[in-house]
């Protein structure tokens, strides 16, 4: 990856970031990561700066559950996990940040399945 991809990547990920921000309200972040092998997500309070929340497919009780870390299925396991522990924690309202990344496959997964498991966002 040279320089220049880069520096596109992190202007993109900053133009999101920055159009969530100026419209959250006060709500937490549901933050998406991607990797080519694995799939994170967490739940970030940017008025205080900590997470409050998080699931990644490197969890040992999802490594078991999972064949693999880098698909849908184990994208949509991560979204219902990261809702579930969230309403655990009276989070019902979130707002989605897909980061530098498409609404598209896996990062769509997780938004979907965080839905349908109780998860406004």
């Amino acid at each position: 990856m040279d320089v220049r991809e880069l520096h596109r990547r992190h202007r993109r990920r900053a133009r999101v970031r920055y159009r969530l921000l100026r419209h959250n309200n006060g709500l937490p972040r549901l933050s998406v990561h991607r990797s080519h092998r694995h799939i994170y997500a967490q739940i970030i309070d940017d008025t205080k700066g900590e997470t409050l929340v998080s699931a990644s497919t490197l969890e040992k009780d999802v490594r078991v559950a999972l064949a693999r870390g880098s698909n849908k299925e184990a994208a949509s396991h991560i979204g219902t996990l990261i809702a579930q522990r969230a309403v655990e924690k009276k989070i019902t309202k979130v707002i989605f940040d897909r980061g530098l990344y498409r609404y598209h496959g896996r990062v769509r997964a997780v938004a979907e399945a965080s839905r349908a498991a109780g998860l406004q966002c």
